[in-house]
């Protein structure tokens, strides 16, 4: 054992509680990320219960060609890309605007009074928001139905409209979510030489220049970092909220493929075919953040490796 070795063995010894702590979320992370990963030859299996994991007969490709032929195929793929590209096109600039204007706020109470209002509907649970929004929107009691018809709808139920469900989806959405997106970014903007601003003030620049030239190429790497990580989750809308406000009356544009899954594959107990969809979910998203990460690398020279 060389010198460097026994000094490495030394600090180990010596820190043993600091390697203690990082031995339960290792644990965690075996146990709940690396070994479901076996239950993934389910999606090659005619799985039964009965049979176990090992004893179910394999069936190569079925669960993916029934799922590729299917004739909902096509909307199922389309409804989760629009709902997740829209959210993304929505919520994205809005949090780095919200940020940048809170970061100009000169008054500390101003800015904490903000940072409340805009904050706090991220503490709001997916069921108390979307029994929030069925109220608001009832047909005969809700105050922004009632607050519609001034100016001429027609009263109809909002949340059995097809078109109104992906609006309801990404705006309540954005309401809920981009006061805490925005952390990020004040994170980084603190983190801007203040140096530059008073150059700036010398100089003659006004707020928007300073916002242009200084704000917005601090924070690129953040922003460029988060939309990689956003594009990796494209094809994984959340399922509790759309399934929340999911009807007969809206499916057409509702049904995603989280959805999909659990009213096919889970409620019919079909485990090989809901796994086999989630697996081909997964690959698409491994896939477009690979390309986004490699194209911000090429383009931007910032990436996630």
């Amino acid at each position: 054992m060389t010198d460097l070795q026994r000094r490495k063995n030394r600090l180990i010894i010596q820190h043993w509680q600091l390697y203690l702590l990082l031995l339960f979320p290792l644990v965690n992370l075996i146990i709940f990320k690396y070994l479901p990963i076996l239950g993934l030859q389910m999606a090659l299996k005619d799985f039964r219960v009965s049979k176990g994991l090992w004893g179910s007969p394999w069936v190569g490709l079925k669960h993916f060609k029934t799922f590729f032929v299917s004739p909902n195929f096509w909307m199922i793929i389309g409804n989760t890309i629009i709902l997740s590209i829209y959210s993304i096109a929505a919520s994205f600039p809005l949090a780095i605007l919200l940020a940048i204007g809170m970061n100009e706020l000169s008054s500390s109470h101003a800015r904490k009074t903000v940072q409340f209002f805009t904050y706090a509907p991220y503490f709001i649970s997916t069921v108390v928001l979307v029994s929030m929004m069925m109220q608001l929107f009832d047909p005969r009691i809700g105050i922004l139905t009632r607050l519609l018809k001034l100016f001429g709808y027609d009263g109809s139920n909002v949340f059995g409209s097809p078109t109104a469900f992906r609006h309801l989806y990404v705006w309540s959405g954005i309401w809920q979510q981009t006061g805490y997106n925005a952390i990020m970014y004040l994170a980084a903007l603190s983190a801007i030489n203040i140096e530059l601003y008073d150059a700036a003030k010398v100089d003659g620049c006004s707020k928007l220049q300073r916002i242009w030239h200084i704000d917005l190429p601090g924070i690129r790497p953040t922003i460029i970092i988060l939309l990689i990580l956003n594009m990796g989750y494209i094809m994984s809308v959340g399922f509790e909220k759309v399934y929340l406000m999911q009807n007969p009356m809206n499916l057409e544009t509702s049904e995603i493929i989280a959805t999909y899954v659990y009213r096919v594959g889970l409620i019919n107990s079909d485990f090989g075919f809901s796994t086999a969809v989630g697996f081909f979910n997964s690959v698409i998203n491994l896939v477009l953040m690979l390309s986004v990460n490699k194209i911000a690398q090429k383009v931007g020279e910032t990436s996630l490796w």
